[in-house]
């Protein structure tokens, strides 16, 4: 069927846009709310408490220090006071030392960015080091002089921090759905890969090549959840309870990204195979079953890593572990049918890949290699 054109096709994408916007926007309600209540508080203190006349920079430093950024929430604090301070000191500098005026203003700025880029590669420290020396050029001191903007910046700071210890969604939550998007596509890549094998098609093993490397992102995406997550466990004692959880799934991670990189080339070599006939028929049936076998368990895998029930958790890693274990005892060429040397390098760099999946499950490094077949 040909696809939709004209204005068929344009409804169809405002369609998708507009409730992928909904969803969006349904997903953030909360988060928005905080944002609102934490700047309009920090502005309120600055104002009435501390005397500070229009401090708009303690509203702005507690929206961009929540924000909807993964990155962890103290780092992005410590960026606006420290980018804060350091721009109205520089700005305060050179327009002692170069007076003001546009090309004073453009000068102070181009130096601001490569003075912050030098001293750290964070984009909100550059943003606020170079915004700030240039409104201490550009415009007149607040009243009570210019580091005032610096402590509204602070204030703002503080209150998002509150707002993260009293008010943090669950730390869990974010990390187990990265985890379980990654092992459903890990889980995938082997399928096609056993797909190729079925087919005798090479083209499929490389798609399968491809859906590897685009998990990349999502594994560092992760990363970046889980190093927010673990700073939420930290500060906020209504979650610190969690943080062996985060220390698990962060470890389970390390060698799930592993054996994603070792999927990668195993596809690779597997598309050589293919292209070779280097497989009988009775090696294609027995690897293609050992790579749905191993879907499975990382199927398993992931119900475990992303349960919120505890033994729901330990009952599915335990039973994936077991899976795993199953499919490694298998992993010799001559058990498979494997004859010829390029089909022994695919069960050979099979290996590494299972050895990283059980020790992603739990299972010591020694104990994971124990269930491998001497060669």
């Amino acid at each position: 069927m040909a696809p939709a054109t004209g204005l068929p096709a344009l409804r169809k994408h405002l369609s998708k846009r507009f409730h992928t916007g909904a969803v969006r926007s349904r997903n953030s309600v909360v988060p928005a709310l905080q944002m609102t209540i934490c700047a309009v508080a920090a502005y309120a203190f600055a104002e009435y408490v501390l005397g500070h006349t229009g401090p708009l920079f303690a509203a702005t430093s507690s929206l961009i220090a929540l924000g909807f950024s993964r990155e962890p929430r103290l780092r992005r604090v410590i960026e606006v006071g420290l980018g804060c301070t350091l721009g109205i000191v520089v700005g305060d500098l050179l327009l002692h030392w170069l007076g003001g005026g546009i090309l004073v203003a453009a000068v102070v700025l181009f130096f601001s960015i490569l003075l912050a880029r030098f001293l750290d590669s964070g984009s909100i420290f550059t943003t606020q080091l170079g915004l700030q020396s240039l409104l201490v050029v550009l415009l007149p001191a607040p009243a009570g002089g210019p580091f005032t903007r610096s402590l509204d910046a602070v204030v703002g700071g503080v209150f998002a921090l509150l707002v993260t210890m009293l008010a943090a969604k669950d730390p869990r939550r974010e990390p187990r759905q990265d985890m379980t998007k990654i092992l459903r596509e890990f889980s995938l890549v082997l399928r096609e890969c056993a797909t190729s094998l079925q087919s005798n098609d090479s083209t499929a093993a490389w798609h399968a090549l491809v859906r590897a490397r685009s998990c990349q992102p999502l594994v560092d995406s992760m990363r970046q959840t889980l190093r927010a997550s673990g700073e939420v466990t930290s500060i906020a004692p209504a979650y610190r309870r969690h943080k062996d959880e985060i220390n698990r799934l962060e470890h389970s991670l390390e060698f799930v990204d592993l054996a994603l990189r070792n999927s990668r080339v195993f596809a690779r070599r597997l598309t050589s195979a293919i292209n070779h006939a280097a497989l009988s028929d009775a090696a294609t049936e027995n690897i293609a079953e050992v790579l749905e076998e191993t879907a499975d368990a990382i199927d398993v895998l992931a119900a475990g890593l992303s349960a919120t029930d505890a033994r729901a958790r330990e009952a599915h890693v335990r039973n994936a572990r077991q899976d795993l274990a199953a499919v490694s005892l298998r992993l010799h060429p001559r058990m498979l049918g494997v004859e010829r040397l390029e089909g022994e390098t695919v069960v050979m760099l099979f290996r590494p890949l299972m050895v990283d999946l059980m020790e992603a499950s739990g299972i010591e490094a020694d104990e994971a290699r124990g269930y491998l077949p001497e060669l």
